[in-house]
């Protein structure tokens, strides 16, 4: 068997011993975290052979749902507080393994050659026929991009103009193709095209705070396992790569 030190919330170290098979953990995780967690995996890995760990990306209110039906899944990484509240209050996470682990930012983006936008307020401008925003109800980005808006005194105006997207991704994608004028994005999936400009940042105090929380799910059959990849990604290892990728760390 190989060993994994894990140390829980205000606890001592513990040694956690798995067995020598191949482990699978499946890891539910926010589509704006996917690259930073595929570039951790190895990393992981080579610490801990045993586990191989298997991501599942997509918006964070599919997954939260996902996950209350019953999906196999070992860990899960939400965009947001909302979707983890949902599972915690059903008890549906174990108790004491939940950790806010990043933040994150908007920022309103157009094509590189697109409307040359200085500001959110001027999504109201005649020039911008397509807004893309993540849909609020089970994507994060979406609900702090309402937040934004109705913040701004906009929304009710620009609403006509908006497109909804199943996850910030696809935001991306419909700005890179044309297929909306502007967009609201995280600070980490702007970075991540070279088709797209940032025009505006979002003022925190305009939205909800961008949490990023994680926790091992009640019904996974290798906690011990997904504990370890838990504190892992919560490790001074694995937040180098998440800041890397433009994400905050917690403090």
């Amino acid at each position: 068997m190989f060993v994994i030190s894990c140390t829980a919330n205000n606890q001592k170290s513990s040694t956690i011993n798995i067995e020598k098979q191949q482990i699978n953990v499946t890891v539910s995780a926010a589509i704006s975290l996917s690259n930073a967690l595929k570039e951790i995996k190895p990393i992981y890995q080579s610490k801990y052979p045993g586990v191989n760990i298997s991501y599942n990306f997509g918006a964070s209110g599919a997954l939260q749902q996902q996950i209350s039906q019953g999906a196999n899944v070992d860990v899960f990484f939400s965009a947001a507080t909302k979707q983890m509240d949902v599972l915690q209050k059903a008890n549906l996470v174990v108790e004491g393994t939940r950790r806010n682990l990043l933040t994150n930012s908007l920022v309103l983006i157009t094509a590189k050659d697109g409307v040359p936008l200085t500001d959110f307020k001027q999504l109201t401008d005649g020039k911008v026929k397509r807004i893309a925003i993540g849909e609020p109800k089970s994507v994060p980005v979406g609900q702090y991009s309402q937040e934004l808006l109705t913040n701004l005194g906009i929304w009710q105006q620009v609403k006509p103009k908006v497109v909804f997207a199943n996850n910030v991704r696809q935001v991306l994608t419909f700005v890179e193709t044309g297929n909306a004028d502007a967009g609201i994005v995280y600070t980490t999936d702007a970075k991540e095209s070279n088709q797209v400009k940032v025009r505006a940042i979002a003022s925190d105090n305009l939205h909800s705070p961008i949490i990023y929380p994680v926790a091992v799910v009640n019904s996974s059959r290798n906690q011990d396992a997904a504990k370890s990849f838990v504190q892992f990604i919560a490790s001074e290892q694995a937040k180098v790569v998440f800041q890397k990728y433009g994400f905050g760390v917690v403090k």
